[in-house]
């Protein structure tokens, strides 16, 4: 239980990937959370297909990565709209795209939850939302006769494109509409030949064939300038039929697991919060699914509110910290949103697009163009709107290894906790000083670096800094530059900025 009279602390509609992990998050800083999902139990259905650089580091810096890599398979290389990147050139301890469904995802993230402490309620549905001073009463249908209810300091949308709690909340959700529809369903396929190109274009679309296990096989079909129905369910003949009218055959198709349809609408929520509702994943975001952005950009949004959203709960931060949530991730989104009409764009059948596609092909074998691309569809390359213009301010921190008094570690072991982690790497007496009054909620680590010089995407080699506030989040709020004094009043000015006033006495 979590306040007086609260039934939780934190109330997260939605059981996939975003909403899993932000509970994730919420359980490791202490917070009483419940997961409510309309669905009774999870539709096994394939969805999403990987996961992203960024996302494996966020997954490695809370000690659970190991899960998804034994149940995933490592790719070198992806796509923008179809074209080959080498993410082997990213700078990651992670740069290789994991394929992995969005089914095992959650899953995995379920069952982490489930030895954190996460409570997840299915066959309940977000029907009604109130708003008070003290907190946000949830209604909910679960098929009983009297709606029930649950009382919570906050309630955080993470129930997909469609979003119940983003309409009952009255934010707005502007963009453009789709112009295509695409099929995608897994099935098995006897009668694909052995040298299938795994895309296709064609004069009204394109179609591809992805094998995910021996047997069985995902298929995606789009045709522009048709858009059908999005509330009525796509149906296998609908692939089917789709497929022959692209690639002249349907290779034998038969056995559906899964059959969904999706198009290039692009929208993005107009506030990502409304008070004590806040939003996440789908709910806040929808794109063209071009580059497998979208499961990454939930994940990595459930780790910048989790941490922001548990120090306001706790009483530490002011509730004014819930903003930056809005500030740093709706710029995110909107890159992204960006890029997948782009995708969408080179995607387009045509002559003219043809050649565009070949002009933008030859520009890719260009190891910058490569990098740039790279850090775009991965998120390595964000950079938030932290004070001070050192390079890693407001960028990820690089995974570094260290030396401890206590062994060999690394950045991301620190962050298991999901706690702040204040770095000193020259034992500066002046850096523990002015971190003493936030020592209930910030880690103070000394260590030293074991390379003179990390790599930072987008800047390249820097010499290793002196000391740094890192977040839970793993993106850097504070840096002391090597060889220079420490700006122990800009150090206490982040402190305060992200976690709160420092203790008093």
């Amino acid at each position: 239980m979590g306040h007086t009279g609260m039934d939780a602390d934190v109330v997260i509609a939605g059981a996939g990937p975003t909403g899993l992990m932000l509970a994730c998050e919420l359980r490791l800083a202490g917070l009483d959370v419940i997961v409510v999902e309309r669905l009774a139990e999870p539709t096994g259905e394939s969805r999403a297909g990987g996961m992203h650089s960024r996302t494996l580091e966020v997954l490695d810096q809370r000690g659970v990565l190991d899960r998804f890599l034994a149940l995933g398979e490592l790719q070198s290389v992806g796509h923008f709209s179809g074209l080959w990147l080498d993410f082997d050139e990213s700078d990651s301890r992670h740069p290789r795209p994991l394929m992995i469904l969005q089914n095992v995802v959650e899953r995995l993230l379920e069952e982490w939850g489930t030895e954190l402490g996460v409570r997840v309620r299915r066959s309940s549905e977000v029907s009604g939302i109130r708003q008070d001073g003290d907190g946000v009463t949830v209604e909910l249908q679960t098929g009983e006769a009297a709606p029930a209810t649950l009382r919570a300091s906050y309630l955080v949308g993470c129930d997909g494109g469609r979003s119940t709690v983003r309409k009952l909340a009255g934010i707005d959700f502007p963009g453009t509409p789709a112009t295509m529809t695409a099929l995608i369903g897994d099935v098995e396929l006897p009668d694909l030949p052995e040298d299938y190109i795994w895309v296709r274009r064609v004069p009204g679309g394109d179609f591809s064939v992805i094998a995910f296990e021996p047997g069985w096989y995902r298929v995606i079909t789009s045709e522009y300038d048709h858009v059908v129905n999005r509330d009525e369910p796509a149906t296998f003949e609908q692939l089917r039929d789709s497929l022959i009218r692209l690639a002249g055959t349907d290779y034998g198709m038969h056995s559906p697991r899964w059959v969904s349809q999706f198009g290039d609408a692009a929208r993005q929520a107009a506030r990502y919060r409304d008070g004590r509702v806040l939003l996440a994943g789908d709910a806040a975001h929808i794109h063209f699914p071009a580059g497998g952005q979208g499961l990454n950009m939930g994940v990595q949004d459930a780790v910048n509110l989790g941490w922001k959203l548990a120090s306001v709960v706790r009483g530490q931060a002011p509730e004014s910290l819930l903003d930056s949530y809005h500030a740093e991730r709706h710029p995110v989104a909107e890159r992204v949103l960006h890029n997948t009409r782009a995708q969408a764009a080179l995607n387009r059948p045509g002559i003219d697009t043809d050649a565009l596609r070949d002009v933008f092909g030859s520009l890719m074998v260009f190891d910058d163009v490569n990098r740039y691309l790279v850090g775009m569809l991965t998120a390595l390359d964000i950079r938030y709107a932290v004070d001070g213009d050192h390079p890693l301010a407001g960028r990820r921190v690089p995974d570094a290894d260290l030396k401890t008094p206590d062994g060999d570690t690394c950045v991301y072991e620190l962050l298991h906790a999901a706690r702040p982690v204040l770095l000193d790497l020259r034992g500066s007496a002046a850096v523990a000083a002015a971190a003493e009054g936030w020592a209930d909620r910030v880690d103070l680590v000394e260590a030293r670096s074991e390379d003179d010089r990390w790599t930072v995407p987008a800047v390249g080699e820097i010499p290793a800094p002196d000391a740094l506030l890192v977040r839970p989040d793993g993106h850097v709020a504070w840096v002391a530059a090597a060889g220079g004094a420490p700006d122990v009043s800009a150090l206490r000015t982040a402190l305060t900025t992200w976690f709160g006033p420092a203790l008093k006495g």
